[in-house]
């Protein structure tokens, strides 16, 4: 998801945010509904005799539980992009700490690299002086040309900074 805005100090705010579908409380009911069927089934079972079958059921069930929340902390990262007068400010929150990328606008450039195997997604790039930033690798691809478009327009081609008008 994409987020655009513009201040009265002439800078321009991009957010971009993973589209998370699951709030925690639905992948809580999703991962308790499904570990009530599957000890259901594997207790009629043991029930049988076959009594092995417990274990592997509770190590299916936790590692659903660990896929779920390792999704759930992904879905919780943001990238600001601030386009200034004079810079480009990119920061990446994450759950494991943010981290903050600054480049001069008048020499950033804005790069949306095609994939190397045909069935990867695009790069979107932003550089100067030899330094990179990738943005937006949890974005569909259309969503990433948009951006790329949108980050072209504010940014401008190296040497060139266009004005920042709403």
């Amino acid at each position: 998801m994409v987020t655009i805005s513009a201040n009265a100090t002439s800078a321009h705010r991009i957010e971009l945010v993973p589209n998370c579908s699951l709030s925690p409380q639905g992948a809580r009911l999703f991962v308790g509904s499904l570990a009530l069927v599957t000890f259901g089934v594997a207790g009629f079972f043991a029930l049988q005799g076959f009594w092995p079958i417990l274990p592997f059921a509770g190590i299916e069930i936790g590692l659903l539980a660990w896929a779920v929340r390792a999704s759930m902390r992904r879905g919780s990262e943001r990238e600001v992009i601030v386009v200034s007068e004079d810079e480009v400010v990119i920061e990446r929150r994450a759950p494991s700490g943010s981290r903050r990328t600054v480049f001069p606008r008048h020499w950033a450039r804005v790069t949306l690299r095609g994939p190397q195997p045909a069935q990867h997604p695009s790069r979107l790039l932003i550089e100067s002086h030899g330094r990179a930033c990738e943005v937006g690798r949890f974005l569909t691809e259309d969503e990433r040309q948009r951006v790329a478009a949108r980050l072209r327009s504010l940014v401008g081609k190296t040497s060139e900074s266009p004005a920042l008008a709403s």
